[in-house]
């Protein structure tokens, strides 16, 4: 008996490391599959969305699936925690949705940049021109304190008009504007030549 629980010690004492290094393994074939994933396959493209000659990245796809889902806002995660923001700054509506679970894996806190008449109490309001009319946004006028590190999320940066527009008003509450992510970035555009930040993008696209 005693030389039966010796050996089966040993043998535990063996198959521990070994199940651990194989787990550990196991986890690391995993994360290299999971990194060498490309997004854009989850984005699908829908000509002529809202209107006629504009091609929409729907990121409603990427959406769906949990596993895609997941890697992109590990991603994006590690685009800006080096910015080590204090508060993320969602843009009306899509920006919400990466803002916000980002948000909570940083560990920082959240605004929302909203049209007119959405957000309850006292705004700040920025009015910014379109190429046919004008738009505004706005913020709650507490939201955020002086020098606070700010970074912009919204899904898809265009022409840029949106996002420069929003940094003007973060600035004019008062916010240090460190950068802005966006999921799809659309270079041939020229957005990012509107904007004074550093910008980051997930996923570009020549049109």
């Amino acid at each position: 008996m005693r030389r039966y629980l010796h050996i089966t010690w040993h043998m535990a004492l063996l198959a521990s490391p070994l199940a651990r290094a194989s787990k550990q393994e196991g986890r690391e074939r995993k994360m290299t599959k999971r990194e060498e994933i490309d997004l854009k396959r989850y984005i699908r493209n829908i000509p002529d969305f809202p209107k006629p000659g504009i091609l929409f990245y729907d990121i409603s796809t990427l959406l769906r699936d949990a596993d895609a889902w997941q890697i992109a806002m590990a991603r994006l995660a590690r685009q800006v925690a080096p910015w080590e923001p204090d508060m993320l700054a969602a843009v009306e509506s899509r920006g919400f949705l990466t803002a916000a679970p980002l948000a909570d894996r940083l560990g920082c806190g959240l605004l929302m940049m909203r049209k007119p008449g959405k957000l309850p109490g006292a705004t700040i309001a920025h009015t910014y021109d379109l190429e046919y009319g004008s738009d505004t946004l706005q913020i709650q006028a507490d939201a955020i304190k002086p020098g606070q590190r700010v970074v912009v999320m919204d899904d898809l940066l265009a022409t840029g008009g949106t996002l420069a527009a929003s940094v003007a008003l973060l600035r004019k509450a008062g916010a240090n504007v460190v950068g802005a992510s966006l999921l799809v970035e659309l270079t041939g555009l020229g957005g990012r030549d509107k904007l004074d930040i550093p910008v980051k993008s997930l996923l570009s696209y020549e049109d």
